[in-house]
């Protein structure tokens, strides 16, 4: 090997290197629209078997088919919105957060009762929080409502966006998958056309895993929240089983919106007797729930559906968390799953992807 092969050899090693460092910093600054892209996907898979019965059985052309599957979800989508209307308010009531007097007097009441049941076991809290005045600087308000508005924005921007993907998604069955066969020759479209059909057979027992997985996680949430007399039941158990479509992060989000809303709905009542009994049951249940979960729920889905490994999923993840935070561990396995699907059709005799691939 002489030193114009080595040297070929590092300056290809280094054009391959800076060229995936391009890629991915490129799709790190278009995160936003490759996530209303999946979104989109997601939901015209999802809708395909309407538009079919539509087209099939009512004799529905396919515009209108498209039209009338889209204001099938989102009548659903307003129908989800107005669930938690009714949830916000009630907060909003019980917190007092247009009485900043009241809602300063209900925590200070809270956490003397907290502080008393602590300091009977040694344990000074009250002293410590006093410290800190919570309700010192109320310009945080405001900027709390311009961080509202803001998000409202960018929420309306991203849902006008979605929507407007998925109607040419529905409408153009085909667009996306004839504009990949343009990337590819002659001799490779037959193996993209078969990952594709691959891909779409597993992404859809993937999405329909999902459903079974929030739908278990509901139940378990109702059941724990309506024994311990917990208002808006439903509304608080759908939330919390629907942040565990945000790996990992979703589900401690979703035990910090319980503990909250599960004291918040007993706020007034004494602490010792009724809020941290009741407290405690509820995220006992909440951590069944996570257990069954975890151990019987999550493996069957990814191991089935998308077959991979527990292992192989958490450390995508993880790189696809740091990368492009949590969207990108939203859309790490659907995304993982499409490439080791091409990877294999492309590439099979390679070992690592045949390593990789094995159970596909």
């Amino acid at each position: 090997m002489n030193s114009n092969t080595i040297s070929n050899g590092i300056i290809k090693a280094i054009a391959i290197l800076t060229g995936i460092f391009i890629l991915l910093y490129f799709l790190y600054k278009i995160q936003s629209i490759i996530v209303y892209i999946a979104i989109a996907a997601v939901i015209s898979l999802i809708g395909s078997p309407i538009i079919r019965f539509l087209k099939l059985r009512l004799k529905f052309p396919n515009t209108l088919a498209v039209i009338s599957t889209m204001l099938i979800f989102i009548g659903i989508f307003s129908g989800l919105i107005s669930m938690f209307i009714p949830l916000i308010i009630e907060q909003g009531q019980n917190l007092s957060l247009l009485n900043i007097e009241q809602l300063q007097s209900n925590i200070q009441n809270l956490l003397i009762q907290i502080n008393d049941y602590f300091l009977a076991k040694g344990v000074d809290i009250l002293d410590e929080l006093k410290h800190a005045d919570l309700f010192q600087n109320m310009t945080a308000i405001p900027n709390l409502l311009n961080s509202v508005i803001g998000t409202l924005g960018n929420l309306s921007i991203g849902l006008f966006s979605v929507i407007f993907i998925t109607f040419f998604l529905m409408k153009d069955t085909h667009i996306m998958e004839n504009s990949m066969y343009v990337l590819v020759n002659d001799k490779s479209e037959n193996k993209l056309r078969k990952s594709l059909k691959t891909i779409n057979h597993l992404l859809s027992r993937y999405f329909i895993g999902l459903v079974v997985q929030i739908t278990i996680l509901f139940i378990i949430y109702s059941i724990t929240l309506a024994i311990f007399g917990i208002e808006n039941t439903i509304v608080i158990a759908f939330l919390c089983a629907l942040l565990n479509l945000i790996p990992y992060i979703g589900p401690l989000i979703g035990g910090i919106i319980m503990l909250f809303l599960t004291m918040s709905s007993n706020l007034g009542q004494d602490f010792q007797t009724e809020i941290l009994p009741t407290t405690i049951y509820v995220m006992i249940g909440y951590i069944i729930a996570q257990l069954i979960d975890n151990f019987l729920s999550q493996p069957l889905i990814f191991s089935n559906s998308v077959k991979s490994h527990p292992l192989e999923i958490f450390l995508v993840i993880m790189i696809a968390g740091i990368l492009f935070g949590v969207t990108g561990m939203i859309v790490a396995i659907p995304t993982y799953t499409a490439i080791k699907v091409i990877l294999k059709a492309f590439l099979a005799e390679n070992k690592i992807v045949k390593s990789l691939t094995k159970d596909l």
